[in-house]
This record gives C-alpha cells, sequence and structure tokens, in this order.
C-alpha cells in the first residue's frame, strides 16, 4: 500500500536519477567519440563497453529503488507510477539506439514497444472499469531477458572479441541472436497472458458507473517490474 511519505524519497530520487541519465546512456553509444577527443581508434573500440556498463548500471537501479522504496516503507504513488515509467524508456531507448547503429531489426524493438502500449492501455481499461491486473512472473523474467540481450547486442560488434577468434564471436553472435529470440518470445507470451486472465475487461460484463468504487483484482501472482518492483 502507498504511503503519504515525501514524493522525493530515496527511492524515488534513484528512480528519477536513472530517467535522467538516460540520455548520458544515449551519448555514450551513439556519439562519435574519436572526433570529440581526438583520441585513438581505442576509444571507438571501448566505446560499446562502456555503454553496456552505463546500461548495465542503470538497469541494476530498478533493484534497488524497489528494495529501498519497501525497507525504508517508503512506497508512493508517484513511486509506482515513475518506477515503470522509468524502465520502459531505459529499454525502448536501447532498443531505438540499437536500430540505429545498425544492429538489431526495427521489428524486434517494435514488437517489444508495441506490447508495451497494448499492455498500458489494457490496464486503462480495467481501471476504467475498477479492476486490477495483477502482474505474472512472465513480465520479470521478459525484463530480465531483454536486458541480457540488450547488453549482449551492444558488445557482440566489438572490435575487442576478435583476439578471441572466429568460433567464439560466431558464439556470441548466435547467443546474442537467441537471447533475444528468447526476448521476443516471452514479450509475446506476457501480453496473450495478459490479455487470458483480462478476458472480462474487453468482452464483459462491464460494470456500471456506480460498481467502479472498489477495485477488483483479476488475479494475484508474483508481481514484475512493471509494478515497479513490487512498490
Amino acid at each position: 500500500m502507498a504511503t503519504n511519505g515525501s514524493k522525493l524519497n530515496a527511492a524515488n530520487t534513484v528512480t528519477l536519477t536513472r530517467m535522467v541519465l538516460i540520455p548520458v546512456f544515449l551519448v555514450v553509444l551513439l556519439a562519435d567519440w574519436p572526433t570529440w577527443t581526438g583520441a585513438s581508434g581505442l576509444i571507438a573500440a571501448l566505446r560499446p563497453w562502456f555503454a553496456a556498463a552505463v546500461f548495465g548500471l542503470l538497469a541494476a537501479t530498478d533493484g534497488v529503488d524497489g528494495y529501498l522504496a519497501r525497507s525504508r516503507n517508503e512506497v508512493t504513488t508517484f513511486g509506482k507510477f515513475l518506477d515503470p515509467l522509468a524502465d520502459k524508456l531505459l529499454v525502448t531507448a536501447a532498443l531505438l539506439a540499437l536500430v540505429e547503429i545498425g544492429v538489431l531489426p526495427a521489428w524486434v524493438a517494435f514488437v517489444i514497444v508495441a506490447r508495451e502500449f497494448i499492455v498500458s492501455g489494457l490496464r486503462m481499461v480495467a481501471s476504467a472499469e475498477g479492476l486490477v491486473i495483477a502482474a505474472s512472473w512472465y513480465g520479470k523474467v521478459k525484463t530480465v531477458v531483454q536486458i541480457i540481450a540488450i547488453l549482449l547486442f551492444i558488445i557482440k560488434d566489438s572490435s575487442l572479441l576478435l583476439p578471441l577468434g572466429v568460433g567464439a564471436q560466431v558464439f556470441i553472435q548466435s547467443g546474442s541472436w537467441a537471447v533475444m529470440g528468447a526476448a521476443v518470445v516471452l514479450t509475446i507470451m506476457s501480453m496473450v497472458d495478459y490479455f487470458r486472465h483480462a478476458a472480462d475487461v474487453l468482452v464483459g460484463p462491464w460494470s456500471s458507473a456506480g460498481d467502479i468504487g472498489s477495485p477488483k483484482t483479476v488475479r494475484t501472482e508474483q508481481g514484475d517490474s512493471e509494478e515497479g518492483s513490487g512498490r
């Protein structure tokens, strides 16, 4: 249950920091570093690794703000809104950046981003009907696999991997695509799972306006990161 504490508590400060640093990640991944610095090609070779480190750090803060909110009893409605928004912005920014640099097909990014729009729309419709759609474990697993896939795609074409040999490069490339494929499958499965458990929201019977005062939970399972890490 949300508390009435300050909106800018420790957990929400971490979440806001994650959002503010998303452009930093984009600059690290997309900017032309050698032109800025006049340095050798080593900078260009290290760039994807720096970008992966920044992305990994930002993704890890999702668990930090959730832990702070629960351990300090500072769960707020503002945090419940802000945390999933920050997660979606980070993943969306990373996917679009990978499309921009030509290492990820646009359709993959479209499937993942479209799922977020669809599920968010479904939640809004359910909320209007006084229903709360509790999240399943699919969402948590989906998010973790997406993060791993993005990290692998950021570094998979790095020239620093060349000394490992052709076999290792093929393994990394194949592994990257396998994990991204798993992320796409889990993304679709998660979306289908939402629709399966919220069929009444779409096909009725719908509640009358007078019945929408007391929300009803459609299902109760293990929460996922979309719910603000339990916030």
